[in-house]
C-alpha cells in the first residue's frame, strides 16, 4: 500500500493506494471522506494523481454525501428512527423510552445495532403479517440481517429477510420494502407482473422508491 501526494485541489484528502495484480483501477470514497485507490502494480502515482483529479467532482460529491448521513452517536445527537426524532442520551443499557434512546458509553455502536435489530423485528414482523393478511400473500418466515446492499429479500422458500437498517426508513418506506418482498412470493423478478402487483398496494410507488434510493447510503452506517 502507498500513498498518493493530492493535487493542489485535494490537499486535505487522505488517498490510499493498494496495488495488486488487478489489470484495472478502481475509485472509492470511504465513510471518513479518504479515498482509496486499487491499481495495477504497473501505475503510477502520477498516473493516479492524474485519474483523481478527473474524478474530483464525483470525489467531492461522494464526501458530501457521507457527511450529510455520517452517524452521530454522542450525547445530545438526534437519530431519525421509524419517521421519528429520538435525542440520545447515556444509560447502563441501550433502550429506547419516549422520544429518548439511552446507550451506554462504551461501545455504542454495538449496543445501537442490537437495539435496532430487536426493534425492526418487532415493526417488520408486525407490518409484514399485517399486509399479508390484508391483501393475501403467503410467506415462510422473516429474518431481521445485517444485510448492506439490500433492505429486503425474498427466497425462493418465501423466507423474507430485512436488513435493521430499515429502522432508518420512514414509515412509509418500510411499507414499501413490505410490499415488495411480499410481492416478490408471488413473482421473483422484477418484471411487469411484479410491478403491477406492487402497484395495486402502492400506487405512488416509483415516488416512494426514489426517496428510498437517495437514502442508500444509509447502508454504510454502523
Amino acid at each position: 500500500m502507498g500513498i498518493v501526494e493530492p493535487c493542489k485541489e485535494q490537499e486535505n484528502l487522505q488517498v490510499s493506494v493498494i496495488r495488486s495484480s488487478r489489470k484495472t483501477i478502481s475509485l472509492s470514497v470511504n465513510e471518513d471522506g479518504s479515498i482509496v485507490v486499487k491499481a495495477p502494480k504497473y501505475v503510477r502515482d502520477a498516473q493516479i494523481a492524474r485519474m483523481i483529479e478527473r474524478h474530483k467532482l464525483w470525489i467531492a460529491r461522494r464526501r458530501r454525501e457521507s457527511e450529510q448521513f455520517r452517524l452521530d452517536l454522542s450525547d445530545g445527537a438526534a437519530l431519525m428512527l421509524f419517521g421519528k426524532r429520538y435525542v440520545l442520551a447515556a444509560g447502563r443499557h441501550a433502550v429506547l423510552k419516549e422520544d429518548t434512546i439511552y446507550l451506554p458509553k462504551k461501545d455504542r455502536a454495538a449496543a445501537l445495532i442490537a437495539l435496532l435489530k430487536n426493534l425492526a423485528r418487532i415493526t417488520m414482523t408486525d407490518l409484514t403479517h399485517n399486509i399479508a393478511i390484508q391483501y393475501g400473500f403467503s410467506f415462510g418466515r422473516i429474518r431481521i440481517t445485517s444485510a448492506r446492499g439490500r433492505w429486503g429479500s425474498c427466497s425462493q422458500a418465501g423466507t423474507i429477510s430485512y436488513s435493521f437498517r430499515t429502522a432508518f426508513l420512514t414509515q412509509t418506506e418500510e411499507l414499501y420494502v413490505v410490499v415488495h418482498e411480499l410481492c416478490h412470493t408471488r413473482h421473483m423478478d422484477h418484471s411487469a407482473l411484479f410491478w403491477r402487483e406492487v402497484a395495486k398496494i402502492l400506487p405512488n410507488y416509483l415516488e416512494i422508491r426514489k426517496g428510498i434510493r437517495a437514502k442508500g447510503v444509509i447502508m454504510r452506517w454502523l
